[in-house]
């Protein structure tokens, strides 16, 4: 999911970047510059919509980040095949019991400062960071196991081995453990040491402020500068493990440079006037332009299979008060709130209307929280297609009527209208809403769209809480429990009925449904079960009650797709996407 911190294996297409258009040495969109002045080293020239929130992997619940080509974890996925393989450690024993893994770690691994990278850190980063409850993060919901919600243990078993224990069976345990590790002598300071707030200076370590000097990573790059509003450098790190079959370092490509733009239309300019070395991922409409452009161009179109991300929109159903005044007007909380109103709301969206005019029909109508890319995906799942008619008999039965200008009225006789929210950087968002305002509209409901940049938005879900509803695209993978902080009602990423995150100042009368305990419930059963056919009874009940309750409404995925200049040797474009995945093996053509 999108809230995760997660930077290692199961999110390996969050390495896919888009639009960039500003050079080294000037500060003008001028994309060639790129190409031109820092010829001297094999660079490959990425981009991405927005600034950085943090580079606190811990803190970080963003993507794409570019904390994915800083850091590293114990194990990683083949994107091809979907296999775990040794990374940091080189090879793993999982107990008869499945409660125990035992990971044995690689020699002579350092940190980008060259200090030496060891089960010390391992510990550290388990221990002190993920497991430590003065430090809330995204992460901790996912390392929490059963009813208990109780951490695994950690034990350092010598200089080379580190093990994990459960305290019960937990079955997505070792895609777990794929985290990524963090330096302890860059920042066990942080953690003893209280700000004056009493909290961990931890938490306001390694902002987007911090000196990229100072940030100490163990990932193929490290971060060289960073300009706000323009663009990042990366330079390859030079104590990066890997190496090839013939011992040679990796990875090949010396420096990576990200742009930050305002939107894809520029991504579009920038790749087509051959500024960029990638474009990741494609609108629709870019598609069918590139595609024609192909040959002439000098570029390969690539095609995947569904996209792993669930585009939805979502009410705050929240309705705490905070220092006594409510995050949510009263009045349309009530109506948030009605069950019979979201189901309404579904049917009134014409998402195949959606698919033809904004994804050119290379979307997939989507009807569940879980993706169709997970062995637990449910097929048959509750559909809501497109019915007015339907939506009216429900808002009537929920005791809304309509005046003599068609417009929908509440029970007391308030008009029905909300703010509907999505990030202003991403243009095909922009006329999702638009075309949802416009479908509500027919069924009486007036929605006031309100694009904001994607950090504001995160910051309302995150911590002011004080939003109505918004749209916006969320990634999954294979294993459900990755989304277990979105699911769970304490998780830190539940944002359509979010708790306060830790520092923050508390809330009143949050109320929890029985449906959200349940489905709370049914994660932590599914993850304590090891029998598949099982694991996907629960996951198929937990598909069942979101698509009645409508938590999300959830809208359309599409196709993966990308576009790489041929210069760009080595790509292997999975199914889930992710051109850059394999970034270690890959080399700029001379």
């Amino acid at each position: 999911m999108k809230f995760s911190a997660l930077t290692g294996f199961w999110r390996f297409w969050a390495l896919a970047m888009v639009a960039f258009c500003l050079g080294l040495t000037v500060t003008a969109c001028n994309p060639q510059s790129n190409k031109t002045q820092a010829a001297q080293v094999p660079q490959l020239v990425d981009s991405t919509l927005g600034d950085p929130r943090t580079f606190n992997a811990v803190l970080s619940n963003e993507s794409p980040t570019p904390l994915s080509l800083m850091y590293e974890g114990l194990i990683a996925e083949d994107a091809i095949t979907g296999k775990l393989e040794p990374n940091l450690a080189e090879k793993w024993e999982i107990s008869p019991d499945k409660k125990t893994v035992k990971f044995t770690m690689r020699e002579n691994l350092k940190w980008s400062d060259g200090q030496p990278l060891t089960v010390d850190d391992v510990l550290f980063t388990f221990r002190d960071l993920y497991m430590n409850p003065k430090i809330s993060s995204d992460i901790q919901d996912i390392l929490k196991i059963g009813k208990q919600r109780a951490f695994p243990s950690v034990r350092k078993v010598n200089d080379r081995q580190i093990e994990f224990t459960t305290p019960e069976p937990f079955s997505p345990f070792l895609r777990t453990l794929g985290l990524t590790i963090l330096p302890k002598h860059a920042l066990e300071k942080s953690v003893t040491q209280l700000g004056s707030d009493g909290n961990p200076l931890f938490l306001t370590t390694w902002g987007t402020g911090t000196d990229p000097k100072e940030i100490v990573c163990n990932g193929p790059y490290m971060l060289e500068s960073y300009t706000a509003t323009q663009r990042l450098i990366f330079r390859r790190n030079p104590n990066y493990w890997r190496k090839d079959a013939q011992g040679n370092p990796q990875p090949y490509i010396e420096r990576i440079i990200w742009g930050i733009v305002e939107n894809r239309d520029t991504e579009l300019l920038q790749f087509r006037s051959g500024g960029l070395d990638i474009s990741e991922p494609l609108r629709p409409e870019d598609f069918s332009i590139l595609k024609r452009e192909e040959k002439r161009g000098g570029f390969t179109v690539l095609m995947g299979g569904t996209r792993p991300m669930t585009t939805f929109i979502a009410f705050n159903l929240n309705q705490g008060r905070r220092n006594g005044k409510p995050l949510v007007n009263p009045v349309r909380s009530k109506w948030f709130n009605n069950v019979k109103f979201r189901q309404a709301v579904a049917y009134a969206i014409d998402r195949e209307r959606i698919n033809t005019n904004l994804y050119r029909g290379l979307g997939i109508l989507l009807n569940s929280t879980i993706l169709p890319i997970s062995p637990y995906y449910l097929e048959g799942g509750k559909a809501y297609n497109h019915d007015p008619e339907k939506s009216r008999q429900l808002l009537r039965e929920a005791g809304f009527k309509y005046n003599d200008r068609n417009q929908l009225l509440d029970a007391e006789g308030n008009l029905v209208e909300f703010n509907l929210m999505t990030n202003s950087e991403n243009n095909l968002r922009q006329a999702i809403i638009t075309q949802i305002s416009q479908d509500l509209s027919k069924i009486g409901m007036k929605v006031n769209l309100t694009p904001i940049s994607f950090n504001v938005m995160i910051g309302k879900l995150d911590d002011g809480l004080d939003w109505e509803a918004y749209l916006i695209g969320m990634g999954g993978g294979r294993e459900p429990n990755d989304g277990s902080n979105v699911w769970l009602p304490d998780g830190s990423s539940h944002a359509f009925n979010q708790k306060p995150q830790a520092g923050k100042a508390p809330l009143e009368g949050r109320v929890v449904s029985d449906w959200e305990e349940e489905i709370g419930q049914l994660y932590i059963q599914g993850a304590q079960e090891f029998d598949e056919a099982k694991r996907k009874e629960i996951y198929g009940r937990v598909q069942k009650i979101t698509q009645e309750q409508l938590p999300w409404i959830p809208l359309v995925t599409e196709r993966i797709m990308g576009v790489v200049q041929n210069e760009v040797q080595g790509v292997k474009f999975p199914e889930t996407g992710g051109a850059l995945w394999n970034i270690h093996e890959l080399r700029i053509k001379d």
